[in-house]
């Protein structure tokens, strides 16, 4: 849902429902405000932060996922570096990093200043980096707790694996039994593979 429409009603109103998980992925797009212009965005990243900052306040345990575009016409540096700045500064807990791509019969695809492709492959490669460093210190800050799992994939080297909830990877040996099925967990430790071990209450 895009940052201007989402009010703060809707955040405590999420916050209090029995329906809906405390799963955000809020696109943003650029942390740079002559971007988003550029881009034709009705909102500026101080709407962002507002919103982040109320979704943290009411659901500190909550997931807040970010989209992101890197290399669009007149990014210079200085505005990427502003984004970068921005997203690290930022409480969330991953990006979806998309790398810009002209499209036939777009006001974009007609803008000067074209950032050449290495140029956005780097940037790209720089977010992809700061998401996998968010998603870590996101899922440190949730062991210890405990959560609701859903476990849905078939037999990977022996392990099932499933989302919390609040959208923590987790891992636990195969059991055909767990499949499409919830369960109470408790989180223990992040494994080598990035996801989370837990242990069934």
């Amino acid at each position: 849902i895009e940052p201007n429409l989402l009010k703060n009603e809707t955040i405590e109103f999420v916050s209090k429902s029995r329906i809906f998980v405390p799963h955000f992925h809020i696109p943003l797009q650029s942390g740079c405000n002559e971007i988003l212009k550029l881009m034709k965005r009705r909102y500026q990243r101080e709407i962002y932060v507002e919103r982040v900052n109320k979704i943290r306040e009411v659901m500190p345990h909550a997931c807040i996922g970010v989209d992101v575009i890197v290399g669009f016409p007149g990014e210079t540096e200085e505005f990427f570096l502003e984004t970068y700045n921005f997203l690290n500064k930022l409480d969330i807990s991953y990006l979806h990093v998309f790398t810009y791509s002209e499209r036939d019969n777009t006001e974009a695809a007609l803008m000067e200043n074209v950032i050449p492709a290495n140029v956005r492959a780097k940037r790209s490669k720089m977010l992809r980096g700061l998401s996998v460093k968010k998603r870590r210190s996101f899922y440190e800050s949730q062991i210890g707790s405990n959560r609701t799992v859903l476990f849905e994939s078939e037999n990977k080297e022996g392990f099932i694996h499933g989302f919390t909830e609040n959208y923590v990877k987790v891992k636990t040996p195969w059991n055909p039994e767990l499949l499409n099925t919830l369960h109470d967990v408790k989180l223990t430790k992040i494994d080598d593979d990035g996801s989370v071990r837990m242990e069934f209450f």
